[in-house]
């Protein structure tokens, strides 16, 4: 299972990068990892202007960034089209890893895009009594707030439920990486296993 560090659960300096570990920085220039690096874009749920969001685009391509992030993406079938379209203009500058973050699952459309999705962006609390209807197998599922004594089981139930990639973490999402030195939770807590 790949290893994906939202923003805000930032790895320790400390931890050896792996073929299977990717980073999402916040915003270009602030650069903290040597690790595979995924520029997040802000799709506010589908409310962001395509100028806004390729200029996102284009600054995440001159700081280096090995793909995108597009974070709080729509589901529906009615964000498809700017969704597909910012793909395609990211691949067309070099971005061709994409994971797109929606935190539930989407429309059937979405799978035709070629990118991963993120189909749980949540709370362990919710985790835990969560359904899964609409998932697919090596769709990646982002789980905060573990309680640190639960974070073994918390990676075993991703595997479990089939997740591709993804993030078990003791950090909350509400605690900023640069409030906490730059990591946020310990990097074991926050490394994702495949059992």
């Amino acid at each position: 299972m790949k290893t994906l560090f939202p923003p805000y659960a930032q790895p320790s300096p400390g931890l050896v990068p792996d073929a299977d570990t990717w980073v999402v920085q916040e915003r270009p220039g602030s650069r903290r990892s040597a690790h595979r690096l995924l520029g997040r874009v802000d799709l506010d749920w589908g409310g962001r202007s395509l100028a806004d969001v390729l200029a996102d685009v284009d600054e995440w391509r001159k700081d280096g960034a090995e793909g995108l992030f597009l974070d709080r993406a729509p589901a529906g079938s009615g964000g498809v089209g700017p969704v597909a379209l910012t793909v395609r203009l990211a691949a067309r500058r070099g971005l061709h890893r994409v994971v797109l973050n929606p935190g539930v699952p989407t429309h059937p459309l979405y799978r035709d895009l070629g990118v991963r999705i993120c189909t749980f962006d949540g709370p362990w609390s919710a985790y835990q009594g969560w359904a899964g209807d609409g998932v697919e197998p090596g769709d990646g599922h982002l789980v905060h707030g573990v309680p640190t004594p639960l974070l073994t089981a918390a990676r075993r139930l991703l595997g479990r439920r089939g997740a591709g990639f993804g993030l078990a973490t003791d950090a909350s999402p509400y605690v900023s990486a640069a409030a906490g030195g730059g990591a946020a939770g310990t990097a074991d807590s926050c490394r994702t296993s495949g059992s």
